[in-house]
């Protein structure tokens, strides 16, 4: 089977530098690259269980897929062709998913560490990274944030220009 190098892709600047990790491994070792995308219904399982609707439900998963390859584009700009890869989309939740993807002895996962969110926020949705760090059966490497992601922490977020420009019309009477 050889070595697998698996990733956890989200979109988030965190995921995308564990994606840049990842891919430099497999060059590397000239590794199958597997990104994982995992998600859930919105609302989750339960909400979906008691109103399920399978046209949505396929929506969904195009939207996921859809979210990966938005990944590679903005990482890389495309999938690269250097590398095999063979992209993911799982339902469910993320550390569970990871794990279950990296089930060989010899693979390699790869986590953005993100940044740390507040204790009520780890309460209810937990640290991926650190659940895979506790029930991985692989090497597991966390990626921390880069420097310019602590750099964007610290930049005031001016919130959706499409609302912005909407405001400034309607505050000088257009």
């Amino acid at each position: 089977m050889g070595t697998r190098v698996i990733v956890g892709v989200s979109g988030s600047l965190s995921s995308l530098a564990a994606l840049h990790h990842a891919m430099d491994e497999a060059r590397r070792r000239d590794a199958l690259l597997v990104p994982v995308l995992a998600w859930t219904p919105p609302g989750g399982e339960a909400a979906y269980r008691r109103s399920p609707c399978p046209p949505l439900l396929k929506q969904w998963e195009q939207a996921a897929v859809q979210q990966l390859d938005t990944a590679f584009e903005q990482a890389f700009g495309g999938y690269p062709d250097d590398v095999r890869i063979r992209p993911l989309t799982v339902r469910g939740e993320p550390g569970p998913a990871l794990v279950d993807a990296a089930d060989h002895p010899g693979d390699i996962l790869v986590v953005g560490t993100g940044k740390r969110g507040n204790r009520l926020q780890r309460l209810f949705r937990g640290s991926v990274s650190r659940y895979c760090l506790a029930r991985a059966r692989c090497a597991v490497t966390a990626v921390p944030p880069s420097d310019l992601m602590a750099e964007l922490g610290r930049v005031p977020r001016l919130g959706d220009p499409m609302k912005l420009l909407a405001k400034a019309h309607t505050s000088v009477g257009f």
